[in-house]
């Protein structure tokens, strides 16, 4: 016999090389399935937080919608300076709350006795309280040219590496920055404190007490009468002058124009999410119903917190 393969056992052979190939192809088909297949789940995973984080932004942007389309249904006079209501969206139930600014002491508007009387209703001694309150309207106010300024001085004696700001507040936490203040004062007027109302009084019928016990001299058993009076009912024109006097300065009735909006998201899932915002409302003639001066949120997940800056 012959030693060279004849046409069938090349076939055999041909064949072989072919089965293997085929093979070797469809189990590298199989592991770049694996592969894309565990790439997709992997990109699904890293996904959501941002699809949730989107779903959520349009939640709250439907909130604030729906608490300027409640504004607008009212006169600038007659607008309501607070109020509350909810709704449910993409699974989820909303509680929102909305409420002027005009509640709270504005640090770029409010004068010296509205700002020192926050600080000494919060704790501060009534000579301390001036001196802080002082060191505020310092910071927010631009010096005239060629006058001397001993705030720059001060500053720099306090070992701090800027000097005052000479302009108005851009941001509450901005406080924390003036000189002498001290930090704990400065994160207990936090919620008291805002720089979007634009007044340089405050409402009364929605402050807080501290705020109303800010008012120039606010006695405690006029604090305490005033309050038992604002819970009594629904005030009328005349509560203002007949539950703190004719004279009292600082106080007002009326709004602003800028809210804080609270909101409360419970999904179907379980996930809870805080979240807040101060919206301005525009005038008709404006090409946009409102805008957003600030937006804070604050993720709640099976009984734990994690701050989001609110």
């Amino acid at each position: 016999m012959s030693g060279r393969a004849g046409p069938l056992q090349r076939r055999r052979a041909s064949g072989g090389f072919i089965i293997v190939a085929v093979l070797w192809i469809l189990l590298a088909l199989a592991v770049l399935a694996s592969i894309a297949s565990s790439y997709v789940a992997q990109s699904a995973i890293a996904l959501a937080p941002l699809e949730r984080s989107l779903q959520t932004d349009a939640i709250i942007t439907a909130g604030l919608d729906l608490t300027t389309y409640r504004l607008s249904m009212s006169t600038p006079g007659g607008r309501p300076t607070r109020g509350a209501f909810r709704f449910r969206l993409a699974r989820t139930n909303v509680d929102v709350e909305f409420l002027s600014e005009a509640a709270r002491v504005d640090l770029n508007s409010a004068p010296k006795a509205l700002i020192a009387g926050l600080f000494a209703a919060l704790g501060a001694q009534s000579q301390d309280a001036d001196g802080y309150a002082e060191r505020v309207i310092a910071w927010r106010t631009q010096v005239k040219p060629g006058a001397p300024d001993g705030e720059e001085a001060l500053y720099r004696a306090a070992g701090l590496p800027y000097p005052p700001r000479r302009a108005p507040f851009s941001h509450i936490e901005e406080l924390s920055l003036v000189a002498g203040l001290p930090p704990a004062l400065v994160e207990r007027a936090a919620p008291f404190v805002t720089i979007f109302s634009g007044r340089r009084d405050v409402n009364v019928l929605d402050a807080a007490p501290e705020v109303i016990a800010a008012l120039p001299e606010m006695s405690s058993a006029r604090l305490n009468a005033f309050l038992d009076a604002r819970a009594a009912g629904s005030p009328d024109s005349n509560f203002l002058a007949r539950a703190l006097g004719d004279k009292q300065s600082g106080a007002t009735t009326q709004g602003s124009d800028a809210y804080r909006v609270r909101m409360r998201l419970v999904a179907d899932s379980g996930r809870r999410q805080l979240a807040e915002a101060v919206i301005l409302i525009l005038g008709p003639n404006s090409a946009r119903p409102y805008g957003v001066l600030s937006w804070k949120t604050d993720i709640a997940t099976a009984g734990e917190g994690r701050s989001g800056g609110l």
